[in-house]
């Protein structure tokens, strides 16, 4: 990154962009998230610090786990899946992309992994253009 923000811009940015992300470091365990609030995989404040197991349901827990350790041998940076979720009080379905990124050093050691996922319903029904202030 070029530059340095004040630590109350960066957080408000995190807390902004349309994505809720989670951090895990390279022993696996959650060191935060954004979007506490507001999330589509609500979790309590006292995973923080817990393995990642402890927060992904049993039938998605191997597939996890394969991808932490294709990340941690360097086979894998990245992983991406969606699933259709029944959002809001009408359980209307919603198309939900998850992502996992690994995050590595500049000389590529392993740092741990950024899951993000986002709400991507909107942006299928996008079409043509739409041009600055139209």
């Amino acid at each position: 990154m070029i530059g340095k923000l004040p630590e109350n811009i960066f957080e408000a940015i995190l807390e902004t962009i349309p994505i809720e992300f989670s951090v895990i470091d390279q022993n696996d365990k959650v060191l935060a998230w954004n979007k506490h609030e507001s999330r589509i995989f609500k979790r309590p404040e006292a995973v923080v610090a817990r393995d990642i197991r402890d927060c992904h349901p049993k039938k998605s827990l191997g597939k996890v786990e394969q991808i932490l350790k294709e990340m941690k041998e360097g086979k894998r940076d990245k992983a991406s899946f969606w699933i259709d979720l029944p959002i809001g009080e009408n359980k209307e379905k919603h198309k939900i992309l998850i992502q996992y990124f690994a995050l590595r050093d500049s000389d590529g050691k392993y740092l741990g992994c950024l899951e993000v996922t986002q709400d991507i319903a909107d942006i299928q029904k996008i079409r043509g253009e739409k041009r600055l202030l139209d």
